[in-house]
């Protein structure tokens, strides 16, 4: 559906190294990588609307256009919301929507700007003009102003970074519905692989302007190489036992260990109470930090053993 193929961008410096890339219809792409990695490059590149310096990107196996070649750059199926939002700012939040879709006749339109601006919760504010509204309430509005086009491919940069946590759970959960109803294919960039564990089919991680492992949300959670490409997607432990380094994630443990397990010894700090479950800080014998997740305090353990997950289901 939209592919790249062998993309690379020079500015004063490589900016993106040779990328390969292929997205599916009806599929979610997950991006992750530290900032500079060259997320918002690559989706620009993706979407029309900067030329790479090598490669091509195509859409429907038809190339898609940069603004070198096209005076009004983009491609009608494909949306992009990065951190510019591109919003009509002296228009009012409602006109920021409805402008998207004139072409529809005034009782559809009338029911999706209301939908979507139930979705963004944005109701409130409808009549506000958009350069009046926070950084968050403008990021949502450029989302659900992509979302009114209702393109086939949807690129987002940094989607959740504004949203507390029922938001995005919120939208996560619509995104997933425009997946299963309309088929709507999706690539989410972020700096924090978290986000994209509940959302995505496959994550890709990102680094020095190159794709740098790709898996499934399970897999690069659990099954990892690089330990910094593991700090990417949540806690993480790294400690060290009979002179090797062995990183564990916090749920990867148990508390009755078997005779032929490794056996670490701990020393309790301190729990934190997170709502569904506590994370236990501790330090090893070594003085190393130690934290564990649980569904009640861990204030009494003494000694773990480590249970490493090839995958998770």
């Amino acid at each position: 559906m939209l592919e790249a193929k062998h993309i690379a961008l020079t500015f004063d410096r490589p900016i993106l190294k040779g990328i390969n890339f292929s997205l599916k219809a009806g599929q979610i792409i997950g991006i992750v990588g530290k900032s500079g990695a060259g997320k918002t490059s690559f989706l620009k590149i993706m979407s029309g609307l900067l030329d790479p310096t090598a490669g091509e990107v195509t859409f429907e196996n038809k190339k898609v256009l940069g603004p070198t070649v096209k005076l009004v750059p983009g491609h009608p199926d494909i949306q992009l919301v990065n951190q510019d939002f591109h919003l009509d700012t002296y228009h009012t939040v409602e006109e920021n929507i409805r402008e998207q879709i004139l072409y529809l006749p005034k009782k559809e339109r009338d029911q999706l700007v209301n939908e979507l601006l139930e979705l963004i919760e944005l109701d409130e504010v409808r009549t506000q003009k958009a350069r009046t509204l926070s950084g968050g309430e403008q990021q949502r509005l450029a989302i659900a102003r992509a979302l009114a086009c209702e393109p086939k491919v949807l690129l987002l940069d940094e989607p959740f970074v504004h949203l507390d946590g029922r938001l995005r759970s919120k939208l996560t959960n619509y995104l997933l519905a425009l997946k299963e109803i309309r088929g709507t294919s999706f690539v989410l960039v972020s700096h924090d692989g978290a986000e994209m564990l509940s959302l995505a089919d496959v994550i890709y991680t990102m680094k020095n302007g190159q794709l740098t492992k790709k898996g499934k949300p399970s897999e690069v959670y659990y099954k990892y190489k690089v330990l910094e490409e593991a700090k990417l997607f949540g806690a993480i432990n790294s400690i060290k036992i009979n002179n090797k380094r062995i990183a564990f994630r916090p749920d990867e443990y148990s508390l009755e260990p078997q005779a032929t397990d490794e056996v670490i010894q701990l020393t309790f700090v301190n729990s934190l109470f997170t709502g569904p479950v506590y994370e236990n800080y501790f330090l090893t014998d070594r003085k190393e930090k130690v934290v564990l997740i649980s569904l009640n305090t861990l204030k009494d353990v003494t000694k773990i053993a480590i249970k490493k997950k090839s995958s998770a289901s």
